[in-house]
């Protein structure tokens, strides 16, 4: 598990998407620990997955802080 999200993180990390350390740490490890739950063991598998829901918490963020200045 550890290793899974040290990939993510690091991949996250190198392109610049950590805006909020504590919030991406968090999420990183909510997507792992319920992948492992659902049975999920490859650490590429989890990484890649963690970091999609990573990008896809930002993505959606960032849309609704833009809608809501625009409304």
């Amino acid at each position: 598990m550890e290793e899974a999200i040290q990939i993510a993180w690091d991949y996250l990390e190198r392109t610049g998407e950590i805006d909020d350390p504590d919030t991406c740490s968090q999420l990183l490890l909510h997507a792992v620990e319920s992948m492992l739950r659902q049975g999920v063991t490859s650490r590429l598998v989890l990484s890649n997955k963690a970091i999609s829901w990573y990008q896809r918490y930002k993505l959606n963020r960032d849309v609704d802080v833009a809608a809501g200045l625009s409304g």
